[in-house]
């Protein structure tokens, strides 16, 4: 689904995505994590084209996501993005922020829009707040209604960006609910995240980054029980500490 080949990336003098290998195949979950600036959003961001590259090549479904000849829009409908700070349209309703892509982008009519939106918030278990307003939701309760949007255009894959480190503790398990809930419908997605709970029980692979560089591309069991790297032992005592 996701082919990394030799990814670099630099603001200015600073390396920030160093030779970036490593693919994701279709239905798999992969976990992102490290410390902070290691990279990981940065590179998240580049499957969409949020962040542009220096060199190397990108491939979402076997296409190449380089060059000036790409029709951005038609890439982003397909791949949904899950952000750190919900990012709804604040003077949007419920229902309109989800309904918003379709109509625009996917040539629904508003009835048949609504409808699905109807149809995603009773799977992210929002069905009642439809009709409510942004700023009338808790923090958990807008970042399912970001799921649900996200769900809205039929993604291929959905792509997490820290879909919890902007809320409350206590509203962190709902959210993670409904991802284990999509992991299970077999959607591939890619989750950077510091929940070392959700990638020991969800992710089919952790990927782990340090200093724009994937020093780890394990399975769960390797990774949380034998890290062969010294960087990923220290990130793990000092996150089980």
């Amino acid at each position: 689904m996701i082919q990394f080949d030799s990814v670099n990336k630099w603001y200015h003098k600073y390396h920030a995505l160093n030779n970036i290998c490593g693919e994701v195949r279709k239905g798999e979950v992969l976990v992102v994590c490290g410390p902070s600036g290691s990279g990981k959003s940065t590179m998240i961001r580049t499957i969409n084209r949020l962040e542009e590259i220096q060199s190397g090549s990108i491939c979402v479904a076997g296409e190449s996501i380089s060059g000036d000849k790409v029709d951005i829009n038609r890439l982003r409908s397909k791949i949904g993005f899950v952000f750190q700070q919900f990012n709804l349209f604040p003077h949007l309703s419920v229902k309109d922020n989800i309904a918003l892509s379709p109509i625009k982008v996917g040539g629904c009519s508003r009835k048949e829009a609504y409808e699905l939106a109807e149809e995603l918030l009773q799977k992210v278990g929002l069905v009642a707040k439809l009709n409510e307003m942004p700023a009338n939701l808790s923090g958990g309760q807008q970042q399912r209604v970001a799921i649900a949007r996200a769900l809205a255009q039929k993604p291929t894959l959905i792509l997490f960006d820290e879909p919890t480190s902007a809320l409350d503790p206590e509203m962190v398990g709902e959210v993670l609910n409904v991802m284990k809930a999509l992991a299970a419908d077999g959607m591939t997605m890619v989750c950077v995240t510091h929940e070392m709970n959700f990638a020991r029980e969800v992710a089919d692979r952790v990927w782990f980054m340090d200093q724009g560089e994937i020093l780890e591309d394990s399975t769960p069991d390797a990774f949380f029980s034998a890290p062969k790297h010294d960087r990923a032992k220290k990130f793990l005592a000092d996150i089980i500490h």
